[in-house]
Protein backbone atom coordinates (compact mmCIF):
# COMPACT_ATOMS: atom_id res chain seq x y z
CA UNK A 1 0.00 0.00 0.00
CA UNK A 2 1.40 3.82 -0.77
CA UNK A 3 0.37 6.37 1.29
CA UNK A 4 -0.87 9.03 -0.43
CA UNK A 5 0.89 12.63 0.01
CA UNK A 6 -0.74 15.66 0.84
CA UNK A 7 -0.25 18.73 -0.25
CA UNK A 8 -0.60 22.61 1.50
CA UNK A 9 -3.17 23.27 -1.79
CA UNK A 10 -5.59 19.62 -0.51
CA UNK A 11 -4.69 19.80 3.76
CA UNK A 12 -7.74 21.39 4.77
CA UNK A 13 -9.75 19.15 2.62
CA UNK A 14 -8.37 15.90 2.62
CA UNK A 15 -6.94 16.33 6.15
CA UNK A 16 -9.18 18.55 8.35
CA UNK A 17 -12.92 18.12 5.96
CA UNK A 18 -11.94 14.17 6.34
CA UNK A 19 -14.89 12.24 7.53
CA UNK A 20 -13.13 9.84 9.38
CA UNK A 21 -10.03 10.67 11.72
CA UNK A 22 -6.73 11.31 9.16
CA UNK A 23 -3.47 10.22 10.80
CA UNK A 24 -0.74 12.67 9.14
CA UNK A 25 3.14 11.84 8.88
CA UNK A 26 5.50 14.37 8.67
CA UNK A 27 8.74 13.30 7.25
CA UNK A 28 11.04 14.34 5.01
CA UNK A 29 13.20 12.54 2.02
CA UNK A 30 16.81 12.90 3.90
CA UNK A 31 14.82 12.15 7.59
CA UNK A 32 16.54 8.38 8.89
CA UNK A 33 14.26 8.07 11.36
CA UNK A 34 11.44 9.09 9.05
CA UNK A 35 12.40 5.92 6.65
CA UNK A 36 12.41 3.61 9.60
CA UNK A 37 8.72 4.53 11.17
CA UNK A 38 7.24 4.35 7.74
CA UNK A 39 6.68 1.18 7.13
CA UNK A 40 5.29 0.58 10.65
CA UNK A 41 2.91 3.61 9.62
CA UNK A 42 1.62 2.04 6.31
CA UNK A 43 1.19 -0.95 8.24
CA UNK A 44 -1.13 0.65 10.15
CA UNK A 45 -3.01 2.55 7.24
CA UNK A 46 -3.59 -1.11 5.77
CA UNK A 47 -4.73 -2.96 9.03
CA UNK A 48 -7.30 0.32 10.56
CA UNK A 49 -8.12 1.13 6.68
CA UNK A 50 -11.79 1.66 8.01
CA UNK A 51 -11.47 3.69 10.63
CA UNK A 52 -8.98 6.28 9.82
CA UNK A 53 -6.91 7.60 6.62
CA UNK A 54 -3.18 7.93 6.75
CA UNK A 55 -0.90 10.29 4.74
CA UNK A 56 2.83 11.59 4.24
CA UNK A 57 3.20 15.25 4.01
CA UNK A 58 6.89 16.38 3.44
CA UNK A 59 7.99 19.20 5.18
CA UNK A 60 10.79 20.61 2.96
CA UNK A 61 7.82 20.98 0.76
CA UNK A 62 5.07 22.10 2.25
CA UNK A 63 6.99 23.88 5.42
CA UNK A 64 3.54 26.16 6.33
CA UNK A 65 1.81 22.77 7.62
CA UNK A 66 4.80 22.04 9.77
CA UNK A 67 4.72 25.65 10.88
CA UNK A 68 0.72 25.49 11.54
CA UNK A 69 1.14 22.47 13.76
CA UNK A 70 4.39 23.42 15.45
CA UNK A 71 6.09 20.17 13.72
CA UNK A 72 9.75 21.34 15.06
CA UNK A 73 11.12 17.51 14.79
CA UNK A 74 10.60 14.77 12.13
CA UNK A 75 8.78 12.24 12.33
CA UNK A 76 5.62 13.58 13.93
CA UNK A 77 2.31 11.77 13.37
CA UNK A 78 -0.58 14.09 14.25
CA UNK A 79 -4.04 12.31 14.12
CA UNK A 80 -6.59 15.09 13.42
CA UNK A 81 -10.56 14.13 14.14
CA UNK A 82 -13.08 16.49 13.10
CA UNK A 83 -10.66 18.91 11.75
CA UNK A 84 -8.66 19.36 15.04
CA UNK A 85 -5.66 17.51 16.10
CA UNK A 86 -5.81 15.63 18.83
CA UNK A 87 -2.83 13.08 19.13
CA UNK A 88 0.88 14.13 18.40
CA UNK A 89 3.19 11.86 18.31
CA UNK A 90 6.98 13.28 17.82
CA UNK A 91 9.46 10.59 17.06
CA UNK A 92 7.37 7.50 17.54
CA UNK A 93 9.54 4.17 17.55
CA UNK A 94 7.46 1.49 18.33
CA UNK A 95 4.34 -0.43 16.72
CA UNK A 96 2.91 -1.03 20.25
CA UNK A 97 3.31 2.63 21.17
CA UNK A 98 1.49 4.46 18.23
CA UNK A 99 -1.62 1.90 18.06
CA UNK A 100 -1.78 2.85 22.26
CA UNK A 101 -2.06 6.67 21.59
CA UNK A 102 -4.94 5.59 18.91
CA UNK A 103 -6.60 3.45 20.54
CA UNK A 104 -10.01 5.23 21.16
CA UNK A 105 -9.97 6.38 17.32
CA UNK A 106 -9.49 2.96 15.98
Amino acid sequence: MELDDVTTDAFDTAVLGADKPVLVDFWAPWCGPCKQLSPIVTGIAEEHQNALSVMKLDVDTHPDIAIRYRVLSIPTLILFSGGQPVVTLTAPRRRADILKALSSWL
